[in-house]
């Protein structure tokens, strides 16, 4: 099938896999790019080093094109989007945050770049910055969707923008895929979908668990890191959104997550909390709930741990390798578009 995003990014089949923290691993992203789509690394819980040796075990897995996904409001992520230029990665799409930087030095080696929007605004001052794509997410994904549906979202940011359109957000199969490029997409990413296959890192019981979800079984809330955010819900899930961190709080786990990332506690706690103490407070509860992801995709563990995920788990109910997966969906697609003619 090809579209503008194929044709663009020199793929075969207009699907992707998004960043998602501990679940986009080299095996995913490689299996992904080596199906046809567009596999992108997560970058989000790496540190520099580990980023370049993760594009490194992704070029010995695959020869295709292939991205770097980069949360730049995240600490540490400016330096894991510059690993990801000086090794020249063909694809990088960078989220909440100025990716003008990276537009300029993916230029200079022939790469693209892909800008994560939910609003029309974001999408057109991604096209004035150069970006070759918009990664457009709806309300309906998990982690950080819009506040609007994809359903409308999708045609909004079409009517104000020419580039090509990856629609993220309540799509798992192949009549979701028609449907995504009859409202004006190019491509569609299915992070739910992709992390319920055989190459995904996420832990049996945790694939138990959103196997056995519905589509009713998600909350929607910025109490959890910060942001509006979606989670699969479950008993830990409701008390990590049922209020926000305090300050003294956010301030104590912030300490640990400059630890962890290798930053001067000072700077980051007693400079935050003097200077910028939102910018602190979102810093601890993205620090917070980064090891709650880990503890639910790495250990299947939700004693502890919280799950990002999509309304669309409720249409998931196997586990198939990503080949076996995209070769159904773009059956599917094209059935769906024969039974569409036939009316």
């Amino acid at each position: 099938m090809k579209t503008s995003f194929t044709e663009t990014f020199g793929i075969e089949r207009p699907l992707v896999c998004p960043g998602m923290s501990y679940i986009a691993v080299p095996e995913l992203v490689a299996a992904v790019s080596n199906a046809g789509g567009l596999g992108i690394l997560a970058s989000g819980p790496l540190s520099p080093q580990a980023t370049r040796e993760a594009i490194h075990r992704i070029r010995e897995l695959t020869d295709r094109p292939f991205g770097v996904g980069c949360t730049l409001m995240m600490p540490g992520a400016a330096d894991n989007a510059k690993v990801a230029l000086e090794e020249q990665v063909p694809v990088i799409n960078f989220s909440l945050g100025k990716g003008d930087w990276i537009v300029e030095g993916a230029r200079r080696y022939g790469g693209k770049v892909i800008a994560t929007v939910v609003t029309e605004k974001h999408a057109q001052s991604a096209e004035r910055i150069g970006v070759d794509a918009l990664l457009v997410t709806g309300h309906e994904a998990a982690a950080h969707g819009g506040e609007v549906t994809s359903l409308v979202l999708v045609p909004a940011i079409r009517r104000v923008s020419q580039l090509p359109i990856i629609a993220a957000g309540g799509f798992a199969d192949g009549a979701g895929l028609l449907a995504a490029l009859a409202l004006g997409a190019d491509a569609v990413a299915m992070g739910s979908r992709l992390a319920m296959t055989q190459e995904s890192p996420v832990h049996d019981r945790t694939k138990g668990l959103i196997r056995d979800k519905s589509v009713n079984d998600t909350i929607y809330s910025r109490n959890f890191d910060g942001l509006y955010c979606r989670v699969m819900d479950t008993p830990t899930a409701r008390r990590a959104t049922r209020r926000p961190l305090g300050l003294a709080t956010a301030a104590w786990r912030s300490m640990g997550q400059a630890r962890r990332m290798q930053m001067p506690v000072g700077k980051v706690v007693l400079g935050g909390l003097l200077r910028q103490p939102q910018a602190l407070r979102q810093l601890a509860q993205f620090g917070a709930a980064t090891e709650s992801i880990r503890l639910a995709i790495e250990d299947g563990n939700h004693e502890r741990g919280v799950q990002l995920i999509g309304q669309v788990q409720g249409l998931i109910d196997d586990v198939p390798s990503v080949g076996e997966l995209f070769e159904r969906i773009m059956a599917e697609a094209l059935a769906t578009r024969e039974r569409l003619a036939g009316l």
